[in-house]
């Protein structure tokens, strides 16, 4: 690093930082005198982040309650600490062979450089008072701590000791240093065929293979590319091409998803088939346009791992009994809500695969149609011609189905179709934007359904989320505090007189050292009795609907996932994450 660059990361350092109380305190109470954080949320996460030997700070931003940014600018205020700057990072390793990858992985920390026997260390928790002795003991060096962003560091982490880094390095070292945002179409073409491009969008894809990533985010920002790998529902920064190398590099994954590379307007969807470490890929792509340039998502649907199956998906115990008997019922309506990427779609196609027999006729109508399934009539919706979900769904109840599936209700005219469908002797099967089962009612009130056609076909709705699943290999148990097992009345789950037992992450070869392999659903289900719909008639609001639920059997989805924390499948912070309290 220069001299330059050196003084302005010396300037204002402070000795080492001991993470003590008062400081804590101090950071807490600045960011809730800007109103970022209320007292009750910080309690919430000490608690959490106590029990699974944690930084509370980590917690927090974990919970998504204080951003990253304005997590380092409270340390920046309370502790007198600069940020770094994203050229302030060093281009090669400092003292890899004294600080393992994966302790800085876990303590989010980097040398930067050494100067006068001082070790200068990017940090993103600069509390962690164990981090900072542990740097310290291994390098026999005074510490000096800068401030960097989780993300930044993390990225370059992942540069300076990521596995493809050095294959990355040869195709950038083969890259042109020219501006392309301007291209016409037949340089954008040329550009995206030359080798290096290739071998670059090649070698992206095939890291998030190697991750096990469901998402690729590329994005354009001003002066950089970033590449972001979505794995077990949380994304992480991976390491990036130049920014001169945008154009060619979207150009390059639109040509093979078969979208007009001159069209920078607006958005564009496509599909790519790839075969990627002998794995059949169905990659889907969209593009929408940005500040500096055009932002692409990449699904990546792995058509061999997908598992079909209740139990495989995480639904067990009375929630998975109560799924199977509203499925099994002749007609009705079968509802699944959740956020995007909850697994709506996923337990859909399981809800089908189960009812597919050959005594059956189903017949599908989706947007987009994600996975093929044998002996199933899957309908592609087209809106430019209009082939709508609503216009689909009037044409097929002429094709004598059995059973039915939409993949959204997006509007009154296709739940009203959707309501007659199942008035007729149809079992329809479709999903909602909603936050939990009690607000399925409500929703299609609030559409325009008619409540005596509600109460009359709905047979049960499903709410879901999806929280990581702890490495079975690594996982680590603990007794948590008696108050908290009280708080949570975590009790219920265990035998009488046994004692409650919790589980955390640890990280090992297995799991990539993130103590997380797959995910798993917390799910809860409502199934349609009287007293609900006595409450759907008198137009009850979706709270008093999830009371009745509850006194009808429901477990929700918060206790769901109590329940598989006590069973070592996931954790609390996790269930915290996704589910509120309820």
């Amino acid at each position: 690093m220069e001299n330059t660059q050196r003084q302005e990361i010396e300037r204002d350092a402070p000795a080492v930082i001991g993470g003590d109380l008062d400081d804590n305190a101090r950071i807490a109470e600045d960011l809730e005198s800007i109103g970022k954080l209320s007292s009750q949320e910080y309690a919430r996460a000490a608690r959490l982040a106590g029990e699974g030997g944690a930084s509370v700070w980590n917690m927090l931003a974990k919970l998504g309650l204080v951003s990253e940014r304005e997590l380092v600018q409270s340390f920046s205020r309370v502790l007198g600490l600069s940020l770094l700057q994203s050229d302030d990072y060093p281009e090669v390793p400092v003292l890899e062979d004294l600080v393992s990858l994966r302790f800085m992985k876990e303590a989010r920390l980097l040398p930067l450089y050494l100067e006068d026997e001082q070790l200068f260390l990017a940090m993103a928790d600069p509390t962690d008072k164990f981090a900072v002795d542990s740097v310290a003991a291994a390098t026999g060096h005074k510490i000096q701590i800068k401030l960097g962003l989780p993300s930044e560091i993390e990225s370059a982490i992942e540069r300076l000791y990521g596995v493809g880094r050095s294959a990355m390095g040869e195709v950038i070292d083969g890259l042109g240093e020219g501006d392309a945002s301007e291209a016409d179409e037949e340089t954008l073409k040329d550009l995206a065929s030359e080798a290096p491009v290739i071998r670059l969008v090649n070698l992206i894809v095939q890291r998030a293979v190697e991750l096990r990533a469901s998402d690729i985010h590329v994005e354009p920002f001003e002066g950089q590319l970033k590449v972001r790998y979505r794995v077990d529902g949380v994304l992480s920064e991976g390491e990036a091409p130049p920014a001169h190398s945008t154009a060619a590099i979207i150009s390059r994954i639109k040509l093979m998803a078969k979208l007009n590379i001159a069209e920078r307007r607006l958005p564009q969807d496509g599909r790519i088939s790839v075969r990627v470490q002998g794995k059949e890929l169905d990659l889907r792509v969209s593009t929408v346009p940005t500040m500096y340039g055009e932002s692409v998502v990449i699904r990546l649907l792995d058509k061999e791992s997908v598992q079909f199956d209740f139990e495989a998906l995480g639904f067990d115990g009375v929630p998975l009994q109560r799924a199977k008997e509203i499925l099994d019922m002749p007609h009705g309506i079968v509802l699944v809500t959740g956020p995007t990427g909850s697994g709506k779609s996923t337990t859909l196609y399981t809800a089908l695969s189960r009812l597919n027999t050959e005594q059956k006729k189903i017949i599908t109508v989706e947007d987009p149609v994600e996975y093929q399934l044998a002996g199933i009539n899957q309908i592609q919706v087209k809106p430019q011609i209009n082939l709508t979900f609503s216009s689909a769904l009037r044409s097929i109840v002429r094709q004598d189905p059995d059973i039915i599936m939409v993949g959204e209700m997006r509007d009154l005219e296709t739940a009203r179709i959707a309501v007659q469908s199942a008035l007729t002797g149809h079992l329809v099967l479709s999903t909602l934007h909603t936050n939990d089962a009690a607000g399925g009612v409500t929703r299609l009130l609030d559409m325009g359904v008619d409540d005596y056609l509600i109460t009359s076909t709905i047979n049960g709705i499903l709410a879901q989320r999806l929280v990581r699943r702890l490495c079975p290999h690594c996982r680590e148990s603990y007794i948590p505090m008696r108050e908290l097992v009280d708080e949570l009345n975590l009790g219920e789950f265990v035998a009488e007189g046994e004692d409650v037992v919790l589980y955390r992450p640890t990280g090992c070869d297995q799991c990539g050292g993130r103590g997380y392999h797959g995910r798993l659903s917390l799910t809860e289900v409502l199934v349609m009795n009287d007293e609900i719909r006595q409450l759907v008639m008198q137009h009850a609001n979706a709270g008093e609907i999830q009371r009745a639920a509850i006194r009808g059997g429901m477990a929700t989805l918060y206790r769901d996932g109590l329940r598989k924390a006590i069973a070592g499948l996931t954790t609390l912070e996790e269930v915290a994450r996704v589910a509120e309290d309820g």
